[in-house]
């Protein structure tokens, strides 16, 4: 894509705009300039949600810009109260460093880091937040807030409403603002992008930027991803779906992209996958038994995106071993763990065994599985929520256990 091409249009095209700050933004981004999204590192994985500010990155530079990814080394500390309803959980230094570095790794999978004029870079807000001295922090910036207009603010005013916010977390929308100041005078950056929930944040920092600087920037945010229950994908609610294999496997990930549901495919085809908009709108008007070849597509380019080219290609080749006839599911992307033979000996529990293999949280919700007739082990129904498993149900060293069409979990025989 040329330097020329409108990353507003662009975005604008995809779904992928729900706020801008001024009617001439996509004058703006038709012309090269410099753009920062925040990521806070209080995980050591980002999930699905991240996703979209991620894109956003990828098309900035797709289209010529160059894109500033911040991890928040210092403002993770304190915790953004935006879309929350409690406080979060407060992170020592090392685990704050160990996850910045987690996730820089993670955003490089889509976004390339260099020196050259659309080469991202990489920078933490800790290192020119964590050592100042609040005294003079607060000279330099504190005048130009006003309490009355924070309190406005959906971010705020939604804590307020629920469990209260503390003095902690007030500060976060000040050194967020803070940051926008600081890269405009490093870096020559003018916008900044991020989720819905941010919105409060980056007009803050733009109105930190005028009243200081007598600079003009501007923002630009994007649409929160939501499950199908219409919660967010946030790092702290159930159910997330991670970038990190090690919480999400590869293969879960690809099937959860592939049972999406129908109405989903095209707004996701859009947000998560650099395919032109021509072939999205194509593959989104399947219809009948032609949308599962959609939702294929779909799963392969978030996983291709995400874990690479190899590691997409094992998963759509163990989804169909897994719904052959031959039921063929020894790959390893497909969710497993060792088991020992003295436990199938001694006997555990179907329900047991369901939540050990996360197929469900609680041996209620495991019992209700198996009385709605959703369980298998191989091809075998499980009817009875008593059903003791042992070493009986092997096949060719393993358990195979299904809940449900599309979800898997292997248990290997422990050598």
């Amino acid at each position: 894509m040329s330097v020329t091409a409108d990353l507003f249009q662009v975005l604008n095209e995809r779904g992928m705009v729900a706020q801008s700050t001024d009617e001439a933004i996509s004058e703006r981004l038709a012309k090269p300039c410099v753009g920062y999204i925040g990521f806070d590192p209080t995980a050591d994985s980002l999930h699905v949600g991240s996703l979209v500010p991620i894109m956003g990155l990828a098309w900035m530079q797709r289209c010529g810009h160059r894109p500033l990814v911040v991890v928040g080394g210092a403002t993770a500390l304190i915790g953004d109260p935006s879309g929350k309803s409690e406080m979060r959980k407060m992170l020592s230094r090392d685990d704050v460093a160990a996850n910045a570095a987690a996730i820089g790794d993670q955003i490089g999978r889509v976004v390339r880091f260099g020196d050259d004029a659309t080469g991202a870079a990489l920078l933490n807000n800790a290192d020119w937040l964590a050592d100042r001295s609040w005294i003079d922090f607060l000279r330099e910036v504190g005048p130009h807030f006003s309490v009355n207009r924070m309190l406005t603010m959906d971010s705020v005013k939604g804590r307020m409403e629920a469990s209260g916010i503390s003095f902690l977390e007030f500060n976060y929308m000040v050194m967020q603002a803070y940051d926008f100041l600081h890269l405009q005078r490093s870096h020559g950056c003018t916008l900044q992008m991020g989720g819905q929930d941010q919105w409060g944040n980056i007009v803050m920092g733009i109105e930190l930027g005028r009243r200081i600087a007598e600079v003009s920037l501007a923002g630009l945010t994007m649409p929160l991803v939501t499950k199908a229950d219409g919660g967010k994908f946030g790092k702290s609610e159930a159910g997330n779906i991670w970038l990190s294999a090690d919480r999400t496997p590869v293969y879960q990930f690809y099937q959860f992209w592939r049972n999406v549901a129908d109405a989903d495919v095209g707004r996701f085809l859009s947000f998560f996958t650099f395919l032109e908009m021509d072939q999205v709108n194509q593959l989104a008007s399947a219809e009948g038994r032609a949308i599962n070849e959609s939702k294929e597509v779909l799963a392969f380019e978030i996983t291709k995106l995400v874990h690479g080219e190899a590691a997409a290609q094992q998963a759509q080749a163990d989804a169909q071993k897994a719904f052959s006839a031959s039921a063929d599911v020894t790959g390893d992307s497909i969710p497993h763990a060792a088991i020992a033979a003295s436990e199938l000996e001694a006997g555990i529990g179907i329900l047991a065994l369901l939540v050990r293999a996360e197929l469900a949280k609680s041996n209620s919700e495991a019992r209700r599985l198996v009385q709605g007739g959703g369980v298998r082990i191989h091809d075998a129904r499980i009817d009875d929520p008593t059903h003791t498993v042992t070493t009986a149900a092997l096949q060719d060293g393993y358990l195979l256990l299904r809940a449900g069409k599309k979800r898997l979990y292997r248990f290997d025989l422990e050598a």
